[in-house]
């Protein structure tokens, strides 16, 4: 049984900064990329930023690079998002997923089966 925790979020002004982590347990073999993904109201829900097991790989949505910053610790099979200079645009609930992941130069596409967290909302005041 795969569960994953997140932790983090909040509200901040534009500019300021939020952590949100991510936690998952009972992940088993290779399919290990993990990321984090979000939705806005009425809208499709998109990658935002995913990385593979090693952390070796890492896929940021273009309005995210340079801002944000996805880690990995292996051991604790956590994963650490960084936002920085956060924009209102920003606003939206994020979701992590963990396996079943297709992680690529171009994209990062979680399959329906991905295992999710419950979501946490991040707001960016202007």
């Amino acid at each position: 049984q795969v569960q994953v925790v997140e932790s983090g979020g909040g509200s901040v002004e534009t500019g300021g900064s939020l952590r949100l982590s991510c936690t998952a347990s009972g992940l088993i073999g290779d399919d290990r990329v993990m990321g984090w993904f979000r939705q806005y109201p009425g809208r499709e829900r998109e990658a935002v930023s995913c990385i593979s097991w090693r952390g070796d790989r890492v896929y940021y949505i273009d309005s995210a690079k340079d801002r944000f910053t996805l880690s990995r610790d292996t051991e604790k099979n956590e994963i650490l998002l960084e936002m920085n200079n956060l924009r209102p645009e920003d606003t939206a609930t994020y979701r992590c997923a963990a396996g079943r992941i297709k992680l690529a130069t171009g994209g990062c596409w979680a399959r329906t089966e991905a295992y999710w967290g419950q979501g946490t909302p991040v707001t960016v005041g202007t």
